[in-house]
């Protein structure tokens, strides 16, 4: 079988590999389907936390299972999608319910290798239900994960001024499911084309562009004074993050699903006397791909929207960089495998 390998940053070599062989608990999926998501990007410009190489990327997956053991309920043939983040069972983040967490955790595409490939095994208990979804939905469930568990995370409230800092794909999921919250939601980007997708296509209310706006004056007046009682980092981006701790209303939650190298900063003054909340938003639970694909299948979501560009899985190398730019307004890029 075909796979493309990243083998350092800036390289992609497309190398053939043997098929996977069936092992015990594991299933072996004919990849129809590759989302191409901030991780990916970030691995192949070398700015990735946690990640070495070669890798084969990708984990925003879909296809049809073609063989399995040990996975009661599914069917030779189906469409699937599946949790990419294989956890141990046994560490204490497990046990308490959180294998997002897992101190042993090995994500697809990450720590081991991911999708880019024809065909993919991963463990037996990793797989979620087509559901009737097309392959184009079901590789955007884990991405919308990642936002619905940011949400699940903040535990929003219907009323609350949710900001979420990041216009990205994540910062995008983020926002739909703090519609669906019942939160009124603001987002924060410098790119005035993403926060227009985000009034046309998510109704989102309020929307600020820091280089064009105060974006603090403007926080105030549209939270009446108290400003956002939420706010979500989606931006990974380390000036970013540390702005974001002046958004924060007093008796706040900060939540943080964009992930940074360094080291964070802020004023412990002004975050002890809000008596704020700061906590990280890792991965997502089963949970969440199940209210994901629920919210589709309602039409609360329309993954569609989110699909800008398109590739086959033989243009992808070439593709790839294009994809790099912001000014290429790409929203997500979805690679399909014949």
């Amino acid at each position: 079988m075909q796979t493309l390998i990243c083998t350092e940053p800036g390289h992609f070599e497309y190398r053939f590999a043997e098929m996977p062989e069936l092992k015990k608990s594991h299933a072996i999926i004919k990849i129809k389907r590759i989302g191409i998501c901030g991780t990916d990007l970030h691995a192949f410009e070398g700015t990735q936390p946690f990640f070495e190489y070669p890798r084969i990327l990708g984990h925003e997956l879909s296809g049809e299972l073609i063989a399995f053991d040990n996975a009661p309920g599914f069917e030779i043939g189906e469409s699937v999608t599946f949790i990419p983040y294989f956890n141990c069972g046994n560490c204490i983040a497990c046990k308490m319910g959180k294998p997002n967490c897992c101190s042993k955790i090995k994500v697809c595409g990450v720590h081991v290798d991911g999708g880019m490939v024809e065909y993919l095994s991963v463990p037996s208990y990793s797989l979620v239900h087509g559901d009737t979804l097309s392959f184009d939905e079901l590789a955007l469930v884990e991405p919308l994960a990642i936002g619905a568990h940011g949400i699940s995370r903040a535990a929003v409230k219907k009323g609350e001024y949710v900001l979420i800092v990041g216009a990205g794909p994540i910062g995008l999921g983020t926002m739909e499911f703090a519609r669906i919250a019942g939160a009124k939601v603001i987002a924060l980007d410098m790119n005035s084309q993403r926060l227009q997708f985000c009034k046309e296509k998510l109704k989102v209310e309020y929307t600020i562009n820091p280089l064009e706006q105060d974006d603090e004056k403007n926080l105030m007046e549209i939270t009446n004074g108290d400003m956002p009682t939420v706010v979500i980092d989606a931006t990974g981006n380390l000036m970013a993050i540390n702005k974001s701790f002046q958004y924060l209303a007093h008796g706040g939650r900060y939540v943080l699903i964009g992930l940074q190298k360094q080291n964070i900063s802020f004023s412990h003054p002004e975050f002890h006397k809000r008596e704020a909340t700061l906590m990280s938003s890792r991965n997502a639970l089963r949970t969440d791909f199940e209210q994901v694909i629920s919210s589709m299948k309602s039409k609360e979501v329309n993954p569609a929207s989110y699909i800008t560009h398109r590739a086959s899985f033989q243009q992808l190398k070439a593709e790839f960089t294009q994809w790099l730019d912001p000014g290429n307004g790409v929203i997500k890029a979805m690679v399909e495998m014949e």
